[in-house]
């Protein structure tokens, strides 16, 4: 019987693997801090990995060129995401650390208010409310 094949860095971390059985494999790089940068399989699979000096990933982008981005709070939360569509989300944690999110349309919606309250105050302007029917 087959053993598996299996290579390693100089940190330990596997850079390489071959199964016995079906063949498949995969390869895998590693930076500095022994976080994984790069990976690829025989399956045809292939993704791209940036960190935050936290260890975060930050960023992700697949074989198909479809990106993501992350950004975390000094907790390590998650505060926005970006995914391959364009979409933003914006999240916030309550005082007990649950998560909040806020959807982009949600979080215009409060960029937009907060515009006009600044507005107003320096134009001591008033406005009807808005209600919902």
């Amino acid at each position: 019987m087959s053993k598996e094949i299996m290579k390693y860095d100089k940190n330990n971390n596997i850079i390489y693997f071959k199964s016995p059985t079906n063949g498949f494999e995969y390869w895998s790089e590693y930076d500095e801090n022994n976080r994984e940068i790069y990976f690829k399989n025989s399956k045809g699979y292939e993704y791209w990995y940036k960190y935050d000096e936290k260890n975060n990933i930050i960023y992700y982008k697949n074989i198909n060129g479809q990106e993501y981005w992350y950004k975390y709070d000094e907790k390590n939360n998650i505060i926005y995401y970006k995914n391959i569509n364009g979409q933003e989300f914006w999240y916030k944690y309550d005082k007990n650390n649950n998560e909040i999110e806020i959807t982009e349309e949600e979080y215009k919606e409060i960029e937009f208010r907060a515009k006009e309250k600044e507005y107003n105050s320096r134009t001591k302007c008033s406005r009807f409310e808005l209600m919902d029917i």
